[in-house]
């Protein structure tokens, strides 16, 4: 039976408590997997923010159960459409769509992917590809495909999501982390590439957010303990806690912050 992981934004600590950024009303949000995960807690903070958001995400059911809290907490719908952004072409009609219904993409975050876990001898190269065509060549031609709006209205920001995995080389999901990894080297190259037409590119990394993917797969008490344990604040990460970086990097606040990492894990070392 399929499962439909779905992430009750509203009811996590640190959705009444974000800052507010004037400048983002009205903008055009993009977001890859924002129906769920850390994705949906970026489709609310942004509606709440008052800008009009349009996301992909493979599961229909969470998204629409989103969309409706959304609208019922801001007065906005976000655009929600169904597809997977291993096929490219999905991927560039769903942004084009919420460029119909909302205008030009002002701010592109590249959320999307699946940390599935393996060893070096599980995979064959259609893992491999599978795994890539998930956590980082969508990235790529999701930028490529917001590219001449920014350009046409004078600049825009992209975020990436990347992932501390790369940065304290966890293993676990070796084809993953490296995936992570690539996005920091995206991240800078294309910042070199799009600054002269004001266009920001960063990335946010975050620690081990319990969304209810994570719950359901991947959290135990053991490896919770252990992962607080490494951090400097003694909390778990819900999906609050990254939002506030990706408004911070979306708003004029950044105007000139490109090409950089922001890690947030709570000081986990």
């Amino acid at each position: 039976m399929e499962t439909h992981d779905f992430d009750d934004v509203f009811a996590e600590n640190g959705g009444n408590n974000l800052p507010t950024f004037p400048d983002l009303k009205g903008k055009t949000v993009y977001i890859t997997g924002g129906g769920s995960g850390i994705g949906a807690y970026f489709t609310a903070a942004f509606a709440v923010q008052g800008a009009n958001v349009g996301f992909i995400s493979l599961d229909r059911e969470p998204a629409q159960k989103l969309c409706d809290q959304v609208e019922l907490k801001t007065g906005l719908r976000p655009l929600d459409m169904q597809g997977d952004i291993r096929n490219i072409e999905n991927l560039k009609s769903s942004i084009a769509q919420t460029r119909t219904k909302f205008g030009p993409i002002d701010i592109l975050i590249n959320n999307a992917a699946r940390d599935t876990r393996h060893k070096l001898e599980d995979y064959q190269p259609e893992d491999w590809d599978a795994s890539i065509n998930t956590n980082l060549r969508p990235q790529y031609f999701a930028m490529q495909s917001v590219k001449e709006d920014m350009i046409a209205q004078g600049g825009g920001s992209i975020i990436n999501l990347s992932s501390i995995s790369s940065n304290l080389g966890l293993a676990g999901y070796p084809v993953y982390v490296a995936a992570k990894a690539g996005i920091i080297g995206l991240t800078k190259a294309l910042a070199r590439e799009l600054g002269p037409n004001n266009i920001r590119v960063n990335a946010i990394a975050p620690g081990w957010v319990l969304t209810e993917r994570q719950k359901r797969l991947w959290v135990n008490e053991a490896d919770l303990q252990d992962c607080i344990e490494r951090q400097s604040i003694k909390s778990h990460l819900n999906g609050w806690d990254v939002v506030g970086a990706a408004l911070f990097l979306a708003s004029n606040a950044s105007s000139k912050i490109s090409g950089q990492e922001i890690i947030v894990d709570g000081g986990r070392v």
